[in-house]
């Protein structure tokens, strides 16, 4: 039995409740599919999309009176961890049911320590919310005083901080039940960025990014595989260009030249490179893979996805 922690992308998810709803539903088969194989597995996901439009929401509905109040962006992370871990939950709960397995499932509210000086709070990366047009983004940029970059190709998003997740406050509850073999939601959003010092932990505006913390569950867990699923089927260079390779395998020092030469988006491939190749060089025998949910079965059997290896 091999343990697995898996970061799901956004594209498991969906952009509405209703659609995500729905999503989940393949979403938890796929899971499943691993369960039933013997896996342990652990789950990490993202919220850059809910995260975005709860605090954009919340900003609204503020800015219109009536008494709403203001919500800051930790309790907007919050908010994401519970819907997002509630339906992930509950699909993966009717799909073991279905398939008459006896496996507990549960989602975990995890916070997550960054560094208050982290360089990240002076230069925001992560893309959250919606996309919009450039018109659009030029608007909310003026009007709300928010940074908007382009998306890989998708539009225009808003981008907020990123630190780097140093420790998961809920590891000891989460080891605990590792060992129950129970499928187990946890780092939802890469976590509830707090900062800690004498007097305990406090919440802190920024989104962690999903894989980088879900690499660092995997080191604390000692797991030996790191699945980031996302999007593709697997990683290339040269994206979207005439001489796109896609990549079976890559080597750390591949990785990092790579990384060099500019080949993966910022915001997008980028951070799940630095994942892989932060989790494949810390640990003692760990490996990585970066697929698709489509093809996360066949990608752990070796016929498909891209894996990191030292």
């Amino acid at each position: 039995m091999s343990r697995l922690v898996i970061a799901l992308g956004g594209n498991a998810l969906g952009k509405t409740p209703e659609e995500q709803l729905q999503i989940v539903q393949d979403t938890a088969s796929a899971i499943v599919d691993l369960v039933e194989e013997g896996h342990d597995v652990v789950l990490g996901h993202g919220n850059g999309t809910q995260v975005g439009q709860i605090n954009l929401a919340m900003e609204f509905t503020h800015n219109r009176g009536g008494g709403t109040p203001a919500m800051p962006f930790p309790e907007c992370d919050a908010m994401t961890q519970g819907y997002i871990g509630y339906h992930l939950q509950q699909a993966i709960q009717n799909e073991l049911r279905r398939r008459k397995m006896a496996v507990p499932c549960a989602s975990i509210v995890t916070q997550v320590v960054v560094d208050p000086a982290d360089p990240a709070f002076r230069r925001p990366t992560k893309p959250v919310g919606m996309a919009y047009t450039k018109e659009e983004a030029v608007t909310l940029a003026r009007e709300r005083g928010y940074r908007m970059v382009e998306d890989s190709g998708r539009g225009y998003r808003r981008v907020v901080p990123s630190p780097m997740p140093l420790k998961i406050v809920e590891l000891p509850v989460i080891e605990e039940l590792v060992k129950t073999h129970a499928v187990i939601i946890t780092v939802g959003g890469g976590g509830i960025p707090v900062t800690e010092d004498e007097n305990g932990y406090h919440g802190i505006a920024a989104v962690i990014d999903k894989d980088r913390a879900s690499a660092r569950l995997a080191l604390d867990l000692k797991a030996d595989l790191l699945v980031i699923l996302t999007a593709v089927e697997k990683v290339s260079v040269n994206f979207r260009k005439p001489d796109q390779k896609d990549l079976d395998t890559l080597s750390i020092e591949e990785a990092k030249r790579y990384i060099e030469e500019g080949q993966f988006a910022p915001g997008s491939m980028l951070p799940k490179i630095e994942a892989c190749v932060s989790f494949v060089q810390n640990s003692e025998h760990g490996r990585a893979l970066i697929t698709s949910l489509a093809k996360a079965r066949e990608a752990l059997q070796g016929k498909t996805g891209t894996m990191i290896t030292k």
